[in-house]
């Protein structure tokens, strides 16, 4: 598959005229994510708020289902990663997101910058976006919280999204566990992501949501690649093949989830996809917002969503 970042030259009003995915192999040019310099909500027409009542919160989260492919990826079983969200402007498919507890889901802050928050819906549940004879769970945007994002840098490229009523936890719809250990860097560990981007460098996105294995980098590592030292900050991951590219996140995958599986077999978001030098080029690992970075202030503007057991 393509990889799942966007390029950083491509800006958002080009995203509401052209569907962009992230694909497994190669990332398109590199995609930063805009944010203004305080956390805040976008938008002043919110879509109507429902406040269906919280049901119990005895559900486990970050389970994937294995009975149920992005640049150099594959299709996934349907409904394999429960937790995948996918994020529309004007009824256009445009980024990815995860599902977190029953009223929030976190994405990137370049795919909600700039952007009128009330008119983005987010769809779980699917597997196969082209197909319209099933109907999956959709929700509207009810507010937009993000952070010091700006494109010059990407840095702080994460957002959460309050929906306009709970969603409903089933097997095909859980939320991804949140990690523990802010300490862990990852380093070495084989990590996932998933979307429904392009498959290739300027390519189309996929209609079948893919999955991408890729290594966890150091950020010592990331910064001794063709990127230049700043451009990698401590808010940032790495991951990926920085000698022969090979597989990558890629335009559309953006806002996606970067997981790993955890000694008790739950997968835990330690990622979220960010940006990228093109899709899976060599010297140019894709790059992904540091969850552990951000744990806190995830948890203080989410605390009203149920969150399923760890």
């Amino acid at each position: 598959m393509v990889s799942l970042q966007t390029v950083i030259c491509v800006l958002l009003p080009a995203m509401l005229l052209m569907e962009s995915g992230i694909g497994v192999s190669g990332q398109s040019t590199i995609t930063k994510k805009i944010f203004g310099p305080k956390f805040g909500s976008f938008g002043n027409h919110p879509p109507p708020r429902h406040d269906t009542p919280a049901s119990s919160c005895s559900c486990t989260c970050g389970e994937r289902n294995e009975n149920s492919r992005i640049v150099g990826g594959k299709p996934t079983n349907e409904n394999e990663f429960p937790w995948m969200a996918r994020l529309s402007y004007f009824n256009r498919f445009y980024c990815g997101g995860m599902l977190i507890n029953d009223r929030y889901v976190l994405t990137a802050a370049h795919c909600v910058k700039g952007f009128m928050w009330f008119m983005i819906k987010v769809t779980f549940g699917e597997h196969d976006r082209c197909v319209d004879t099933k109907k999956p769970e959709s929700r509207f945007v009810l507010r937009a919280i993000a952070g010091a994002f700006s494109f010059l840098n990407f840095d702080n490229d994460i957002a959460l999204l309050r929906l306009n009523d709970r969603v409903p936890i089933t097997k095909t719809i859980q939320p991804i566990c949140l990690p523990k250990d802010k300490t862990n860097l990852y380093v070495g560990l084989k990590a996932v992501a998933s979307g429904w981007g392009t498959l290739q460098e300027d390519g189309k996105p996929s209609c079948v949501l893919q999955e991408v294995e890729v290594p966890v980098l150091s950020n010592e590592e990331c910064r001794n690649t063709n990127y230049s030292a700043k451009m990698i900050s401590d808010n940032m991951l790495c991951a990926g093949y920085p000698t022969t590219g090979k597989k990558d996140s890629c335009q559309g995958d953006s806002g996606g989830p970067l997981v790993t599986q955890r000694k008790d077999d739950k997968y835990e978001l330690i990622g979220i996809v960010s940006w990228g030098n093109g899709c899976a080029r060599p010297g140019y690992p894709g790059v992904y917002t540091r969850v552990t970075r951000y744990l806190d202030w995830i948890l203080e503007n989410s605390k009203d969503g149920c969150f399923c057991e760890d």
